[in-house]
C-alpha cells in the first residue's frame, strides 16, 4: 500500500500548473482593450472637477477625419455600441478645436476632438480669434480642455 504508482506531490503540481494556466486563458479571453472614447470620457470628467481655468484663445477649427470602420467581430468583441446623433452614422467625422492658453510664462498649444460635444460647443458661433476658457490640471499644466460632457469653456 505503500507505492500506489501516483506521487501525489507531482499530482498536486500539475493541477496546480493546470488552474494557473486556465485561470490565464480566461483573464486574457475576457480582459478587453480600454475603450479610447471612454477614456477620453473619464479624462474630460477628472480635468472638470480638478481643472483651474485661464483664458484661452481658439486658433483653429478643422474637420477631424472620419473614423475607420472596424471589422462586425472587433465590434461585437470589443466595442460597447456607441451613442449616435439620428442620421449621423459613427465613422462620420467630427471637429476639432486648436486652442491656446498661457500659465506661468509658457504657452501651451494644443487641440481637443468634440466629437459628440458639437451642442455644448455652439460651433455656429465658434471662429478662430475667439477667446475662451480653458480647464488645465494643475499637476499637468499641458493636460486641458475646452468642452466637457457639463461644461464649455466657449462662450
Amino acid at each position: 500500500m505503500r507505492y500506489t504508482g501516483i506521487d501525489w506531490r507531482m499530482l498536486l503540481g500539475a493541477a496546480a500548473a493546470a488552474a494557473l494556466a486556465g485561470g490565464s486563458a480566461l483573464y486574457w479571453r475576457l480582459h478587453r482593450p480600454p475603450d479610447p472614447e471612454e477614456v477620453e470620457r473619464q479624462r474630460r470628467s477628472h480635468l472638470n472637477l480638478v481643472g483651474r481655468i485661464v483664458e484661452g484663445e481658439v486658433v483653429e477649427i478643422l474637420d477631424a477625419p472620419p473614423r475607420p470602420a472596424q471589422p462586425a467581430a472587433d465590434r461585437k468583441l470589443f466595442r460597447k455600441k456607441s451613442a449616435t446623433a439620428p442620421g449621423q452614422s459613427s465613422n462620420d467625422g467630427g471637429k476639432i478645436i486648436c486652442y491656446s492658453y498661457s500659465i506661468s510664462g509658457v504657452t501651451y498649444e494644443t487641440a481637443q476632438d468634440i466629437t459628440g460635444l458639437e451642442e455644448r460647443a455652439c460651433l455656429d458661433r465658434l471662429v478662430a480669434g475667439q477667446p475662451a476658457s480653458v480647464k488645465y490640471d494643475p499637476a499637468n499644466p499641458s493636460n486641458s480642455i475646452l468642452v466637457a460632457d457639463d461644461w464649455s469653456g466657449l462662450r
